[in-house]
């Protein structure tokens, strides 16, 4: 291969590469393990208790919130229309907000073609594993962290918008903004007293209900609603807020 052959060669694989990541998310892998899930601090509302033991099995999850610009991605292969755009704009390296559970459910199905593999809404059991830092974790009230300010953007740094992905400190697995920046759909249907019917291993949320779980607090909220341990019911289709996004995770077909 000539030198001016290798370089066009290499400035290609390299702009590629870049546009990957740009616009498909990058994973983490969580393995699987047991967990104490719940308020076991006993400040949050009842929904969070009683905490009960739960087995996971291992996933991959997404390392941000979905960002703009992969939703827009995802929006001009198909021919889906973007969501209305927040007061601040869009941002490319913001999480994506003003989408419905639907919304989301049908980026994973898209994605799970693009990919090749089984991408879907983390369940609720696997999104509090993972913010707790899974088999590193080191026992702190927000993901990553005791100062919320470390590892979130709420509503006392925020300036009322969301902020870049990745811009505070991870939590022990590498993931960021589980605290913070957007709330994130969880596939779970929500019951407030679920907690105390939840099946040990592998928990899928209750079999009946109108609202899906969301969790991990937002950039208009206060430390409360940001804790690992906060969880939330909302309508899965009808409801589209600038504080409402999500993340994803895959495993194998």
């Amino acid at each position: 291969m000539k030198n001016s052959t290798r370089i066009i060669y290499f400035t290609l694989l390299l702009i590629t590469s870049f546009s990957y990541g740009q616009n498909l998310p990058k994973f983490v892998h969580v393995k699987g393990g047991t967990f104490t899930m719940g308020d076991e601090r006993g400040l949050g509302n009842k929904d969070q208790r009683p905490t009960h033991k739960v087995r996971v099995k291992g996933f991959n999850m997404s390392q941000t919130e979905v960002t703009v610009a992969q939703y827009r991605y995802y929006c001009d292969a198909t021919g889906t229309a973007m969501p209305k755009a927040p007061s601040w704009g869009w941002q490319n390296n913001h999480p994506i907000v003003n989408v419905s559970w639907n919304d989301a459910i049908k980026y994973a199905n898209w994605l799970s073609n693009k990919l090749d593999q089984r991408v879907r809404l983390p369940y609720e059991a696997e999104w509090e594993f993972a913010a707790r830092g899974g088999k590193k974790a080191k026992g702190y009230k927000y993901s990553g962290a005791n100062n919320i300010a470390d590892v979130s953007w709420y509503d006392e740094n925020s300036d009322k918008k969301t902020r870049a992905v990745a811009g505070k400190k991870a939590n022990e697995l590498g993931i960021y903004d589980m605290s913070g920046n957007a709330f994130e759909w969880c596939m779970d249907t929500y019951a407030g007293d679920y907690y105390a019917n939840s099946p040990n291993r592998n928990p899928t949320g209750a079999t009946k209900g109108d609202a899906r779980v969301i969790r991990g607090g937002g950039w208009h909220l206060n430390a409360t609603f940001c804790s690992v341990a906060f969880r939330y019911g909302s309508n899965f289709d009808g409801e589209l807020y600038d504080y409402f996004g999500f993340r994803v995770v895959s495993t194998k077909k």
